[in-house]
């Protein structure tokens, strides 16, 4: 089979190396240049939906999976229409491109999840609700990972309504949900859906701010565990069947069935769990730490899920765990820092370098090329000795300027 990979993250660097080892895998291209491609890769060099479409065409994909959300919002997998695509429709990727829609569908379903105000800019109800304090500020639109902001006080839900509403976040930002702030520990829980049926993959757990301690601002992602121990695959199971399912089916029966992997981002309150967000595609960094484990024919079930016939069965993960620690350059996530060198130390066992945004300068140096550079990803029988691979590996690619956080998956050994 020929497998077409859009995108050139460190999701996408994680996909890749699961890919390359389906034995169904006859050719595999990738839309984006990576310096740490697997070996064979062919590198298309498209970006647009327009472009991507020709090159798969051209090119003779019998698959095209897509990484990030953007040409999935963009109608990348309705522009295909005979070539099976990872990926939803646009209609579909609602549900991570407007959370404005993806509440309506929440309720529709009969899943629970925080209280929310929707609004069309600034207006006095707004302003009303900030003053209460313990909201969560929200873009409805796509921003990266960096339109949330969690806001205990008034003051803080005044200053995060006022960021959003300036030019920061563009279009995005033409409609804000804000949102009751709920208390619990955060847990990602992935299904993969046919469009009618859902299969449970392992849990994770994202590190979403900059600082230890979940201190400082909102990133896309500073690090990930998986499995997440607060939910294990039985339970994971059942929150698939009571909040995943319910919505798939919802989509189905809106005549835009999801197809794809739905990503929910949970809180596990007193109350039970909460949905705080669906994303439509595999989560960065948890990705990677998913890919990490995952130990079957990952083409098997991405072909499966684009052409509506699943595997009977749940995909095979490896035993133990994985934790993901990011490098990020100087200045992230306001700005990034591009041409450092990057360090290349040799190979460490049970660890994976999962490169996100590098480039090959004209010395042949590796150097940094955004903001998050590196997903060093461990793997060990145990999260503490996935954890302490991960960081052991970390000291060898350390560049200059470069930030990480120091307690991933530590509150969990």
């Amino acid at each position: 089979m020929r497998v077409l990979l859009v995108g050139g993250g460190g999701r996408e660097h994680a996909l890749a190396t699961a890919l390359v080892r389906s034995p169904q895998l006859t050719a595999f291209a990738a839309t984006h240049a990576k310096p740490a491609w697997p070996d064979g890769t062919e590198v298309l060099g498209v970006s647009s939906v327009e472009d991507t479409v020709a090159a798969a065409r051209s090119w003779r994909a019998d698959l095209v999976v897509v990484g990030p959300e953007d040409p999935l919002a963009a109608g990348l997998a309705d522009a295909l229409l005979d070539i099976p695509c990872f990926g939803p429709s646009a209609a579909a990727a609602q549900l991570e491109s407007s959370k404005a829609f993806a509440k309506e569908i929440m309720v529709a379903a009969g899943v629970k999840t925080a209280e929310a105000l929707v609004v069309d800019g600034d207006c006095a109800e707004a302003r009303a609700r900030c003053d209460r304090g313990n909201v969560v500020v929200k873009v409805d639109g796509l921003a990266a990972g960096k339109g949330v902001f969690v806001c205990p006080t008034a003051g803080e839900a005044h200053e995060s309504l006022d960021e959003v509403l300036g030019a920061r976040f563009g279009d995005a930002a033409s409609r804000i949900v804000l949102e009751d702030l709920l208390e619990g520990p955060e847990v990602s829980v992935f299904a993969l859906s046919d469009g009618h049926r859902v299969l449970p993959l392992l849990s994770a757990q994202d590190h979403k701010r900059l600082l230890d301690g979940d201190r400082g601002e909102n990133t896309g992602g500073m690090g990930a565990i998986a499995p997440c121990p607060l939910v294990d695959p039985v339970r994971t199971a059942e929150l698939v069947e009571q909040i995943h399912a319910p919505v798939v089916r919802e989509m189905a029966k809106r005549g835009a069935p999801f197809r794809g992997v739905l990503y929910g981002g949970l809180m596990l309150t007193a109350d039970g769990p909460s949905v705080l967000e669906f994303n439509v595609r595999f989560g960065d960094p948890e990705c990677q730490a998913l890919m990490a484990l995952w130990d079957d024919d990952l083409v098997a079930y991405l072909h499966g899920a684009a052409t509506g016939h699943l595997p009977a069965a749940a995909p095979r993960f490896r035993e133990g765990a994985a934790c993901c620690v990011v490098l990020a350059s100087a200045g992230y996530p306001r700005t990034s820092t591009k041409g450092t060198v990057i360090p290349e130390p040799p190979p460490s066992p049970d660890v994976l370098a999962f490169h996100a945004a590098t480039a090959r300068n004209d010395a042949g140096q590796l150097v940094t090329t955004g903001g998050r550079v590196l997903g060093i990803t461990g793997v060990g029988p145990s999260l503490r000795v996935a954890r302490d691979r991960a960081y052991d590996a970390v000291e060898g690619w350390r560049f200059e300027g470069c930030q990480l956080r120091r307690d991933i998956g530590v509150r969990h050994v």
